[in-house]
């Protein structure tokens, strides 16, 4: 009899939780009737697993299609645990990033909060936020052009670069390079000498790199906090470990001239020792991973368009025919890539690094005619307005020549890095560095994609299979190795005269496309500048 007593006990016990389960999921869409039309899906998951289904990064994907097409481009769902508003909407996105700390607040999934630490400028508000991104502004604007950034860049680019032409040799001219990890290994170091002054050789940077990936897998798991998922082995305590002991290092050994940013960290009398580290932690997670899927972006889209490729080397094979023998790249050469500019907006219009960003409701927000519920989450869907065809003709083409002439690259309809007080600082270092990565690729090299390999949207993108390429030297710019020193190879090629432009109406270039598979025949027009080492 005792027995029966407690599984009616224990059945009455979990039909209350299944009822206050369901009224909990259901009751926000009773007390908001004015909210947006849409669906709150399941109880508890709500609509969270259609809507981090994988798809190609270049489309919105059927969760989207489909709510869009029932409901409109604004609408109500369930996503991550709570009551959300989805804005594909332009002007809407637009009004919630600049009205953010007023009307919105930065509102990221708790666990994000876990692995990034509670000082993250991706977490933090009001004034917090405002402190330490002035700080990396100020950073990022003292950096983006002073040649010792520039050289540091190109010095690690043509390593990159240089190294493949040993590999090419060695398989007889054709070979085949996961371009993901060469772009991460770019990117990875490029960060860490400037943030810390680390070369790429160091034992200290390969340590720090290891537990990054680690990091890195804990960050883009599925934001739920499950022990033994790659979320609960991040590894940010190690990280933060090295970091706090190269900072004392530095701290100790007094002024060190180097010029980095952990040079101006110390200096800054503005922060605790805590945010100096998760500022760190910052500055090489936006310069890892933003960077390196952007240039593998373009690589991509480049390998697909022989046209835009034919017109991105004309670029640079004039201002490499300009320069003389062992001379850097400069500011001033970066403002000539035009072209490769209207390339990186595309591959980022395109790509959609950035899908959208977490928000929440401070009060009941009335514009136009929509209500957004005091409390609820909004997501403004950055890749629903770059790939709306009302805005972009032809938007799921890749056309670079959409950028000439109008400066769009700063309207309402183009936010690949986010807008509003939450715009990513760094975002101008991230073009400068994938201009001259991409300046010695189209120089020295042929490539040809695996057209199978398509960048997908988790909603984190990535290429499933690390974007593997064919590459091949150029017959008259293959890297020649030219010195020894140390171990280490300087790489030097000719360069060629002043090339002939080659222009044509963006309708034209774009109405047959021909896919960059076919090699061309050799050119004689790509270079490589002497490294120093």
């Amino acid at each position: 009899m005792v027995g029966g007593e407690l599984v009616l006990a224990a059945l009455v016990i979990l039909l209350a939780l299944l009822l206050t389960l369901v009224l909990s999921h259901f009751l926000p869409l009773l007390l908001n009737p004015k909210a947006p039309k849409g669906s709150f899906g399941w109880p508890l998951l709500g609509e969270t697993l259609r809507f981090l289904r994988p798809h190609a990064s270049n489309t919105l994907g059927s969760f989207l299609e489909d709510h869009c097409s029932r409901y409109g481009r604004v609408f109500k769902s369930h996503l991550f645990c709570t009551p959300t508003i989805v804005s594909c909407d332009q002007e809407l996105n637009h009004f919630i990033l600049q009205n953010e700390e007023r009307l919105f607040q930065c509102s990221y999934p708790r666990p994000i909060h876990g692995i990034l630490g509670k000082s993250s400028m991706l977490v933090v508000l009001g004034e917090d936020h405002k402190r330490l991104r002035n700080l990396a502004l100020a950073l990022v604007t003292s950096t983006k052009l002073k040649p010792s950034y520039l050289g540091d860049i190109e010095k690690i680019a043509l390593n990159i670069v240089g190294s493949w032409y040993d590999m090419c040799k060695d398989k007889g001219r054709v070979n085949v390079i996961a371009f993901c990890e060469e772009a991460r290994k770019f990117a990875f170091s490029v960060i860490v000498k400037q943030v810390l002054g680390l070369s790429p050789e160091e034992p200290v940077t390969a340590m720090i790199l290891e537990d990054f990936l680690a990091f890195m897998k804990g960050l883009i798991s599925f934001p739920l906090y499950i022990p033994g998922t790659p979320y609960a082995k991040a590894a940010r305590e190690r990280i933060s470990s090295t970091v706090k002991g190269i900072i004392e290092e530095r701290g100790n050994a007094g002024s060190s001239n180097k010029g980095d940013f952990l040079d101006v960290l110390l200096s800054s009398n503005e922060l605790s020792d805590e945010e100096k580290v998760s500022f760190v932690l910052d500055s090489l997670l936006g310069g890892y991973e933003t960077t390196s899927l952007l240039i593998s972006m373009v690589v991509y889209f480049l390998g697909q368009s022989a046209q835009d490729l034919e017109l991105v080397k004309s670029e640079h094979e004039g201002i490499r025919s300009k320069k003389e023998k062992g001379e850097f790249l400069s500011s001033e050469d970066y403002k000539k890539m035009e072209y490769t500019q209207h390339v990186i907006n595309e591959a980022l219009r395109c790509g959609n690094i950035v899908k959208f960003v977490h928000r929440k409701a401070l009060k009941d927000v009335r514009y136009k005619e929509y209500l957004i519920p005091s409390g609820w989450k909004v997501l403004p869907v950055f890749s629903a307005v770059h790939l709306n065809p009302l805005l972009h003709g032809n938007a799921q083409q890749f056309q670079p020549c959409r950028w000439e002439g109008a400066n769009q690259g700063t309207s309402k309809k183009f936010t690949p890095f986010g807008g509003g007080p939450r715009l990513c600082p760094g975002s101008e270092l991230a073009k400068v560095e994938a201009a001259f990565f991409l300046h010695h690729l189209v120089l020295n090299y042929r490539w040809r994609i695996d057209g199978n390999d398509i960048p997908m949207a988790y909603p984190y993108v990535e290429f499933q299979r690390g974007l593997p390429i064919e590459i091949e030297p150029l017959c008259s710019g293959q890297l020649q190795p030219r010195t020894e020193v140390e171990g280490n190879s300087s790489w030097v090629a000719v360069a060629a005269g002043p090339p002939q432009r080659r222009r044509r109406s963006c309708l034209r270039r774009h109405h047959d496309r021909t896919p960059a598979s076919s090699p061309p025949s050799c050119s004689p027009a790509s270079s490589l500048l002497e490294l120093a080492v």
